[in-house]
């Protein structure tokens, strides 16, 4: 367990207790006013702090980013360790027939295969492949949903397969939800437990995503970042999301809607505003 700055810390909960790293141990350090930070980047700030080895996170990249000036330099480049990963049917079944191979090759090397395994939890939601053959009666979900398993039928059976083979692999079958309602209301934790050999710790709940909908998980204070098969796949496999310090601009909203316009509408001009900026 990383604590290069001494920041690990203790809260008591009703499931017992959890350690946590505190960014206001870095401000009692003097690394920068951590306080006013964007909330964005307190939350990239504590991924890197708990990721820092001196390898893939230096003590600079943590120094970088806690001494934030929203008007100076933020061409530094960080290693980000998402908490999660998920990818839709599309993207994600090549990753899983690529842990299948990692595990043919591991058992021809005369090693155990089982100890192929994502390092970080991800999901796999089967929704990209639906199609509506029947509607207007009672029974078109049940129809529409035995004809999409009998025309994927060998692709459903290997990603069943790698479910059961898999640890930190888990697969929302087809019917359920679309991925982005199912990260919302499913899968996020906001904040998430996870077990070390110190003990559990809470860390913010963090993700990388293959569907172009993933940001939708930050109205829920999740940070969420969409991505490419490949990039999802090396997080998969424990290796961080190499990015630029993320510019944060400031967005104020006054007054109210005019009658007729939905939410929609507002998210579709602030859209607008930003492109132009």
């Amino acid at each position: 367990m990383n604590d290069t700055f001494n920041s690990i810390a203790q809260l008591n909960t009703a499931e017992g207790k959890l350690r946590y790293w505190s960014l206001g141990a870095l401000e009692r350090e003097g690394l920068g006013a951590v306080s006013t930070l964007p909330n964005t980047l307190k939350i990239l700030l504590e991924a890197l702090v708990r990721s820092c080895d001196g390898h893939a996170v230096s003590e600079d990249d943590v120094k970088a980013l806690a001494g934030w000036d929203p008007k100076g330099d933020t061409s530094g480049e960080i290693a980000f360790h998402p908490a999660r990963v998920l990818m839709q049917d599309f993207t994600g079944v090549p990753a899983v027939v690529d842990l299948a191979a990692m595990r043919e090759a591991m058992a021809r090397l005369g090693g155990d295969p089982k100890l192929i395994n994502p390092l970080i939890p991800a999901d796999l939601v089967i929704d990209h492949s639906v199609q509506v053959d029947c509607f207007g009666s009672e029974d078109s979900m049940a129809k529409n949903s035995l004809l999409e398993y009998k025309r994927n039928k060998e692709r459903y059976e290997f990603l069943q397969w790698g479910q059961k083979a898999f640890d930190n692999f888990r697969v929302v079958p087809p019917s359920t939800g679309i991925i982005h309602q199912v990260n919302l209301e499913l899968l996020a934790d906001v904040v998430a437990r996870r077990e070390t050999p110190e003990g559990p710790i809470a860390i913010p709940d963090t993700l990388v995503g293959t569907d172009s909908h993933t940001t939708m998980i930050n109205g829920l204070s999740v940070l969420g970042w969409g991505v490419g098969g490949i990039e999802a796949e090396a997080a998969m496999l424990g290796q961080p999301i190499s990015m630029l310090i993320p510019e944060v601009v400031g967005f104020r909203l006054t007054g109210h809607l005019k009658e007729g316009l939905t939410a929609t509408d507002l998210v579709l001009r602030v859209v607008e505003l930003l492109r132009k900026k």
